[in-house]
């Protein structure tokens, strides 16, 4: 039987210049117990763009905050047509050999856990199970009133309805499946109610300027606390909403490992950080590891 390598690690005073070297990664998944926290950029592979990589959103994109959207009918409309013709793409987006491999690292029992930061879903239509959603997932809507929640998709079906040959070209989608439309396109767009209540409709996300809710970060921190190491996948870290539990893991002592293409705000809590793009670099980690990474099944 081979034996499972430990990993030490003390936090650097610097940040760490990123390598193109996956072998830690895999060394700590051999180990086991490994808590991995997504970003974006895991997704950028499936056609979702990220929010700070090269070309991200936020160059361009002011996302919508949780302030705009319960004060202004006509911020909800915004968001709602831009959201509304975002999710025709976003809905069709498919895992990519990133989420494939995580997914596989957890059916041969060397994850602690998922955290992703991500709204698409992807994790778990490539068979990760138990998944975090920090920020929620674009596939529930939730009613501000009555708390009502129900599926996106039937959404879709009533705005369409009440949306009859709405179909702008837009200029580009962005990470939270908000499609960029000037004010003129979305002039005329009609919002729909909560079918139950009449109230105000909300995807169940958490929006910038909104917290996530407390019971959810406890269960991550529990989490984090209960894995050997923190494996970090297509993240900035630049909010605190992630970068909390890399500090947690490095003030523990547990080591953090990260695979990301640019710098990160947790490179100085990091024992290495892999700059290869995520397919490549999780798929050469299974390899190392002998794990198949299952191919994507035809449509």
């Amino acid at each position: 039987m081979r034996m499972r390598p430990t990993l030490s690690w003390t936090p650097a005073e610097d940040p760490i210049p990123g390598t193109t070297d996956p072998g830690p990664v895999a060394d700590a998944l051999g180990a086991g117990g490994v808590l991995v926290l997504s970003g974006a950029g895991i997704s950028t592979e499936s056609g979702i763009p990220d929010y700070r990589g090269e070309g991200g959103s936020l160059s361009r994109h002011t996302p919508m905050t949780y302030q705009d959207f319960t004060a202004s009918a006509r911020a909800r409309r915004r968001y709602w047509a831009r959201s509304h013709l975002g999710w025709r793409t976003f809905g069709r987006a498919r895992p990519n050999a990133g989420h494939r491999a995580v997914a596989a690292f957890g059916r041969h029992g060397l994850l602690a856990g998922v955290i992703t930061q991500n709204v698409d879903g992807l994790h778990q239509a490539a068979g990760s199970e138990g998944v975090v959603e920090l920020h929620g997932s674009l596939s529930r809507v939730v009613c501000l009133s009555c708390g009502a929640v129900g599926s996106r998709r039937e959404l879709a079906r009533r705005l369409e309805e009440a949306n009859a040959g709405f179909d702008p070209v837009a200029a580009a989608l962005n990470p939270d499946g908000d499609a960029d439309l000037t004010d003129e396109q979305v002039g005329g767009f009609r919002v729909v109610p909560c079918s139950h209540c009449g109230g105000v409709l909300k995807p169940d996300v958490v929006f910038f300027g909104e917290a996530v809710p407390p019971r959810r970060v406890e269960h991550c921190r529990d989490l984090v606390s209960g894995a050997s190491s923190l494996i970090v996948l297509g993240s900035s870290l630049t909010v605190m909403s992630g970068l909390r539990f890399v500090r947690q893991a490095a003030q523990a002592g547990k080591p953090v490992l990260i695979v990301n293409r640019d710098p990160t705000r947790g490179d100085r809590h990091a024992l290495t950080r892999i700059a290869l793009p995520l397919g490549a670099a999780l798929t050469a980690v299974a390899d190392r590891l002998g794990i198949p990474v299952e191919a994507p099944t035809a449509a």
